[in-house]
């Protein structure tokens, strides 16, 4: 027994099916994608991620996205041009540490400013250590051959 509403439904449907709109659509043969897998809670917004490009990073809470832009700030920091660059950069992320200080939210991690003259001097020796590793190939003189071991004369004999 149906009602009028669902025999309304129906009829669109059979109306549509009869008119070819539900033919060669994209997608069509082709298997449900993950449906094989074991059911996971988070499948959507992981779709999500995935189509629209976002990094994962965006999902943590303040202090753990805060931790991990200090831990890869010496490669952030490597390809700016000026040491007043490198300050200027710190300041804009300790300017954020301590907005995030003075009212915490989300879980209880430990999160410090950074001291720049650190920075800088990490980023001035980095610098030094790509300058000598282009110039090290042109001054590199050739390998020196290492001679054949000797063997003994006596191979019972130690010694």
């Amino acid at each position: 027994m149906t009602t009028g509403w669902e025999a309304a439904v129906e009829a669109q449907i059979r109306s549509a099916q009869e008119r070819g709109e539900f033919d060669n659509l994209p997608g069509a043969g082709k298997p449900i994608p993950g449906r094989g897998l074991p059911y996971d809670e988070g499948w959507w917004i992981r779709s999500f991620l995935e189509r629209e490009q976002i990094p994962g990073d965006l999902l943590l809470p303040t202090p753990l996205q805060l931790r991990r832009r200090i831990e890869k700030l010496p490669d952030e920091v490597r390809d700016l041009p000026t040491e007043e660059s490198v300050r200027a950069y710190v300041a804009a992320l300790n300017t954020e540490v301590v907005a995030w200080l003075r009212t915490p939210t989300g879980p209880r991690v430990v999160v410090r400013p950074v001291t720049a003259d650190d920075v800088v001097r990490d980023w001035r020796a980095a610098r030094e250590r790509a300058a000598t590793e282009r110039m090290a190939p042109a001054s590199d003189p050739a390998p020196v051959p290492v001679p054949p071991r000797r063997r003994r004369w006596w191979p019972w004999r130690r010694g």
